[in-house]
């Protein structure tokens, strides 16, 4: 891929910002080591740490004008000293405000310390919480202890930071007040109309604003300097999307053009007709895939809603135009799924298809290789196995990529390199919500699969106690009886394969006790490979009758004939994971069911995800509604799913603010495509502000 290259050299104003935390006031080697747990290393990500709260701390002339508990900040006039009579007990000293007197209480209170900071007689101004015991007004260690000329640093609404072990308050302000020092004004990387029409500050007073709030709504997300300070980082984050996206474009890709007869083919043998929204995702890839630059796109697809076809047809126009495709799932029981659906298809338009995984060893493996080096395998299933080194193709055209979010960004590009400018579809089968899908694949084109096809039969969903649990082996026993098919999904007891294996194990043998030995199978990933295979295939012939299973099953396996989903404790799934496990049914002609099985009583959140899934059966709609309840953090889990880390900005609540920094970010580079003017100039300080010439760098790798 071509790269977009732009210097990314840190002028000298920003170097004071990116030095070591021992630069600033108060803060030694020890301390800073304390600062990375807040994801702190340098003044810059100091100062991109937002106050979290805040408190009250307004003059008053005496505690009587504070509604007790509460905050205080009084003048003060030190009384007696009275330290403790005996070990255990704390050290009190009588102050007098302008109305009433109370007790300032110090544990652990050192007598020498305490006579030289509140000498007998002297005026201080004290703020602290002030409580009453037994009805005596104490105020226990106050926040601040200060000289009448020194009061004025008090302010009146005092910012509260988050904090890590070894971190005070009061140490974390003296390094933040040393680093803000160090904030230079900065070029405007905003359009000025926006920053006008949003009424947004410039960068340089968001940042004092943020950190100098005047009262609670300044804390707030949609505070004018917090939402510009969001806006920045979501804009650097899509600024780098576009700036891959550009990249891609530009990049050196291959004009793969078929000519439509074996996809004719395969359309002919099909019992149905593809929907509306399958034959626009095809077209978009194929058009795509006829230009000269590299095709980076995004099939999104609810459950069931027909991706493989789609795959299909986009690895035929790579095998119509002479060359090959492969596609990649990320285990070997989905991967089986893939070649299993495609052969049949595949074989009807005369196209040789082989599958290769780790499975593969010796002379098959050496067979499969040479044939696909070749030239003479056209189109290649597997795992990740295909990234081996010695896996070489003669003419790879297309990669696609199931499931990317278990996949990461360098896995995609290693695949994208085996062919000289591959096209790169990658295809999700999670519905993301459109904020999500901005962060996530803001680089990549999307396409959309929200018809299911004819022949899917709506699943009816029911919640069901645990301790309804014989009726639901009678209704099951009465169904595999009529020739039906169920899974049972087991809880996951705990994130270790080993206890969810043990779960497995003893669910499937009370259901053996109940149907007989060779009715029930068992898939759970603590299996080896051979045994996970066998018993899929043996519940795909008909065999077995009840799969036993963890969420081993959760994606693309296809067993038609299957209409019945039992999920134990389905109170501790996830959505999109309940989602996708209840799409394992409805895929035959027989009216489907599926149990959600909870232990009681359900708590306010489980019992909403619960009857989200029981009314809709529309991914998207789900998919938004787990954005709503879990947060975008685990809705695909963070680690895995390539979503950036944000300091300020909150991908739940500020989907506006996404939406419109890419389209500002997109704006900005077809203006200024290699951003040379001022507010290109600009935009650069803030991706090296921000970090994000790694980001840069990494995609444009690819």
């Amino acid at each position: 891929m071509a790269e977009v290259h732009i210097p990314m050299d840190r002028p000298d104003y920003l170097w004071p910002l990116f030095a070591g935390l021992e630069t600033l006031d108060g803060v030694g080697p020890k301390t800073a080591k304390h600062y990375k747990a807040l994801g702190v290393e340098t003044p810059k990500d100091l100062i991109l740490t937002l106050p979290v709260g805040g408190v009250d701390r307004t003059r008053s002339d005496s505690i009587r004008d504070v509604p007790l508990p509460g905050m205080a900040t009084v003048s003060v006039v030190i009384g007696r000293h009275r330290p403790p009579v005996s070990r255990g007990r704390p050290y009190r000293i009588e102050v007098e405000d302008a109305k009433t007197s109370f007790q300032l209480v110090f544990f652990h209170g050192k007598s020498d310390y305490l006579s030289r900071i509140l000498p007998t007689g002297a005026r201080r101004v004290v703020s602290g919480k002030v409580e009453l015991f037994d009805g005596v007004a104490q105020m226990p260690h106050p926040d601040h202890i200060l000289s009448p000329d020194e009061a004025g640093d008090i302010p009146a609404f005092e910012p509260i930071y988050p904090l890590a072990a070894g971190l005070t308050q009061k140490g974390l302000r003296r390094a933040m007040t040393a680093a803000l020092a160090e904030v230079p004004n900065l070029g405007e990387w905003i359009d000025l109309p926006l920053l006008d029409q949003r009424g947004w500050p410039v960068w340089h007073d968001a940042i004092a604003m943020a950190h100098a709030p005047k009262g609670p709504h300044d804390l707030a997300a949609s505070a004018l300097a917090r939402e510009r300070l969001a806006f920045d980082e979501l804009f650097a984050h899509q600024l780098t999307l576009a700036l891959a996206r550009a990249s891609n474009r530009k990049g050196k890709g291959r004009v793969t053009q078929g000519n439509g007869r074996l996809r004719q083919k395969v359309l002919e043998s099909l019992p149905f007709k593809p929907t509306g929204a399958q034959m626009r995702a095809i077209d978009e890839i194929a058009t795509d895939m006829a230009t000269p630059a590299r095709m980076n796109r995004l099939l999104q697809g609810d459950v069931g809603a027909g991706k493989t076809l789609v795959a299909l047809m986009a690895l035929l126009v790579a095998v119509e135009a002479g060359g090959q495709g492969v596609m990649m799932a990320p285990t070997t029981i989905l991967a089986g799924q893939h070649y299993a659906n495609l052969k049949p298809l595949a074989e009807a338009a005369g196209v040789v298809i082989e599958m290769l995984s780790g499975q593969d060893k010796g002379a098959e493996r050496r067979a499969k290789l040479a044939a696909l080096k070749r030239g003479d395998i056209q189109i290649l299933v597997g795992t990740h196995a295909v990234f081996v080194e010695d896996v070489a193709f003669a003419d790879l055209r297309l990669a696609i990529v199931d499931e990317q979010h278990r996949f990461g960004v360098r896995q995609r590009i290693k695949l994208g390199q085996k062919g000289q400018g591959a096209d790169v579809l990658v295809m999700t089968a999670t519905p993301i919500p459109r904020t999500l899908s901005l962060a996530q694949y803001g680089d990549m084109d999307v396409s959309v699969l929200d018809e299911k096809p004819p022949g899917r039969t709506p699943v009816a969903t029911a919640l069901v106690s645990t301790a309804r649990m014989d009726e639901v082996i009678d209704h099951l026993r009465k169904a595999v009886a009529e020739g039906r098919q169920a899974y049972w999904v087991c809880p996951l007891v705990e994130e270790s394969e080993s206890f969810d294996a043990t779960a497995a194990e003893e669910r499937a043998k009370l259901l053996r006790a109940a149907f007989g030995e060779g009715v029930v199978g068992l898939v759970h990933g603590q299996l080896p490979p051979d045994q996970k295979t066998a018993a899929m295939a043996d519940f795909a012939s008909g065999k077995t009758r009840v799969l036993v299973a963890t969420t081993v099953i959760e994606v693309g396996v296809d067993v038609p004939n299957a209409s019945i989903m039992v999920i134990e404790q389905a109170e501790i799934f996830g959505l999109a994971q309940l989602h996708q496990l209840r799409g394992r049914v409805g895929r035959g002609a027989a009216a489907s069911t599926c149990l959600l099985m909870y232990r009681p009583p359900l708590g306010e959140t489980a019992k909403r995800r619960l009857m989200v899934l029981r009314d809709t059966e529309d991914g998207f709609v789900i998919a938004e509604e787990d954005l709503a309840i879990r947060g975008a953090g685990d809705v695909i889990g963070t680690a895995q799913s390539g979503l950036p880390q944000f300091r300020i900005a909150d991908l739940e609540t500020q989907t506006g603010l996404m939406a419109l920094a890419q389209s500002a970010a997109r704006t900005l580079l077809v203006r200024d495509p290699k951003l040379i003017g001022p507010q290109g100039q600009s935009a650069r300080i803030l991706l090296i502000l921000l970090e994000q010439e790694k980001a840069i760098r990494l995609i444009s790798a690819g």
